[in-house]
């Protein structure tokens, strides 16, 4: 004790004066500001009433609500998904940590929900098939056979930034998932492992700098590093104010992006094998398939399936069952040389397909895409009621007994509680059904109308671990979209700031036009975490079926699942539950 005294008696001898005297400067400025503001508050000011009232004080409520978004997932427990333990996993398993659980899950689940039976006998995880792919289109000249069942969905360019759809194309590559463009066109970015050839180069658009300028990347990149060299070179080669639609060849040091003005005949025949497997979106804007009039060109969308799968056609979203909404702020240079728009001001597309003011004319634009493509062509849609959906169901019926090709190779049913980057809030909380009522309500439709096996169907909805998928492939899906797990594979940290409204702005520069923002975006680490993500899922999707005594993805059905209600009411059979819940 008489050691720590004297320690004390020591340490109290010494003096500070520096220190003190920032202190006392920083108590008399922030005493200077608050004053200032107290009189702009009470006298100046007549815009707040609150702030008239409570000056200085009333603005601690605006701070509040500035920061409760940003800190709400830090405190309590997780409201929007089941649990934050499914959330942590999704981070987890990007980051190839282990993605185990102790003791318990850190908050109960939900009383009502859909679960999974185990068999008596179960399978090792070996003993369960290895493939899960899924063929679109089996009619067609040139049908999709995805190796994967699960894809990243639908996201533009210009939504995400160009180093996160940059991250996402080149973990779908590495990956060997699908990656759907979004209705915001096939950009430079989603080609982003395409390689430069300079003996194949007719359909691009290339600039090389002088021998100066390669000179002055080596030295850059030497003494930085190769981020900051391509920066300097962009920036000394490219004239031009949408430079950020042209990737760059290192070995060659060119910058180039598809030269959509080229001749059809330039354009590969084959799509390239550098290229992750692309589902074009087209939606009611028509970017990336639209004449200078915004008209639909037949030979642009030719060129854009040179390098895609097959064709999605959005008619909505669950978030929202209008046009796309990008605000100025991310209508860049580049973003609207892609979409054939001008830059930095609001763009949302028409609420109306086009070409689809009916189903029979949406039909017939997919069997005009059909034969333009040979490729599958299906549409995207939100299911609100049975009735609705019947009408898809009987017309599909009617032209394949035709023997007409004009209709959906596959729907994509994306439900009610789907998100987006930026939604009218209305749309969002209360149009649409939940995934798995729609799903269900889709697949019996089909089956009764004996066109099931013609038509593959793609759901969508709050998808983040490997239990939700195999509740949707069990109630009927062939293929799961996943975007905001995606979203978080790649660094999402859910502030909610996608639209870049209030200015404000996505924090990891995944969401957002914001240079200063995207600069520190890490495109190869967060590549690898979304194939890490991917393969993951799949991963425990094996461990899954083995446990239900399941050996293949496509042998798994409702017979697999139950359902248990709130008050504790089991439902063996599925299609009771469902049966006695849509009335």
């Amino acid at each position: 004790m008489e050691a720590l005294l004297d320690f004390k008696d020591a340490v109290s001898q010494f003096r500070f004066p520096l220190l003190f005297f920032l202190l006392q400067a920083s108590l008399i400025v922030f005493a200077i500001i608050s004053l200032v503001l107290f009189i702009y508050d009470r006298f100046i000011q007549r815009e707040d009433q609150l702030l008239i009232n409570y000056p200085l004080i009333g603005r601690m409520r605006y701070l509040f609500y500035l920061l409760r978004d940003p800190m709400r997932q830090y405190f309590g427990d997780e409201k929007f998904y089941e649990s934050f333990d499914k959330v942590k996993w999704v981070y987890d398993s990007a980051e190839r940590k282990a993605a185990y659980a102790s003791f318990s899950p850190g908050q109960p689940q939900k009383s009502a929900r859909l679960s999974i039976k185990n068999a008596n006998c179960v399978l090792n995880t070996e003993d369960v098939s290895e493939e899960f792919g899924v063929t679109f289109g089996e009619d067609s000249k040139h049908p999709f056979k995805a190796h994967s069942v699960l894809g990243r969905s639908a996201m533009s360019d210009g939504a995400i930034s160009p180093e996160g759809t940059r991250a996402f194309s080149k973990g779908a590559y590495l990956g060997g998932f699908p990656i759907n463009t979004g209705e915001g066109s096939l950009t430079s970015n989603f080609l982003y492992t395409h390689c430069y050839n300079p003996k194949n180069r007719d359909y691009l658009d290339v600039i090389e700098g002088t021998f100066f300028a390669k000179s002055v990347y080596l030295f850059v990149k030497f003494l930085l590093n190769a981020s900051a060299a391509e920066k300097v070179y962009r920036h000394m080669v490219i004239l031009s104010s949408d430079a950020e639609s042209y990737l760059f060849d290192e070995e060659h040091k060119v910058c180039y992006r598809v030269n959509w003005r080229a001749p059809l005949e330039a354009f590969p025949k084959e799509i390239p094998s550098d290229v992750p497997d692309i589902i074009f979106q087209i939606g009611s804007g028509l970017y990336g398939v639209r004449d200078d009039k915004g008209n639909f060109d037949e030979q642009r969308y030719i060129k854009s399936m040179r390098f895609a799968r097959m064709t999605e056609i959005k008619m909505a979203q669950g978030a929202k069952q209008t046009g796309g909404k990008l605000l100025a702020d991310k209508v860049s240079e580049s973003v609207a040389y892609y979409r054939g728009v001008e830059a930095h001001r609001d763009l949302f597309s028409p609420n109306r397909f086009p070409y689809g003011k009916t189903l029979e004319e949406l039909f017939d634009f997919m069997g005009r895409l059909k034969e333009l493509s040979d490729k599958p062509v299906g549409v995207k849609i939100v299911i609100s009621s049975k009735d609705t959906f019947l009408e898809y169901a009987s017309l599909i019926k009617k032209r394949v007994e035709e023997g007409s090709r004009a209709y959906p190779d596959f729907i994509t049913i994306d439900g009610g509680e789907g998100g987006s980057g930026a939604a009218p809030l209305e749309m969002m909380m209360t149009v649409g059904m939940v995934i798995a009522k729609a799903l269900y309500i889709a697949d019996m439709a089909l089956k009764e109308a004996g066109v099931r096996e013609k038509v593959k169907l793609i759901a969508s909805e709050k998808v983040l671990t490997p239990d939700d998928a195999i509740v949707l492939f069990g109630i009927g899906a062939d293929y799961v979209g996943i975007a905001r797990a995606f979203m978080m594979s790649a660094g999402c940290i859910r502030a909610r700031e996608c639209s870049g409204a209030h200015g404000r702005h996505c924090p990891v520069g995944l969401a957002t036009q914001d240079k200063k923002k995207r600069a520190s975006f890490l495109v190869e680490q967060k590549a690898r975490n979304v194939a890490s993500y991917h393969a993951q899922m799949i991963h425990g999707m094996q461990q899954l079926l083995a446990i239900m005594g399941v050996d293949h993805i496509s042998k798994l059905n409702k017979s697999h699942l139950i359902f248990k209600d709130h008050a504790g009411k089991t439902y063996m059979n599925v299609d009771n539950y469902f049966e006695e819940m849509l009335v």
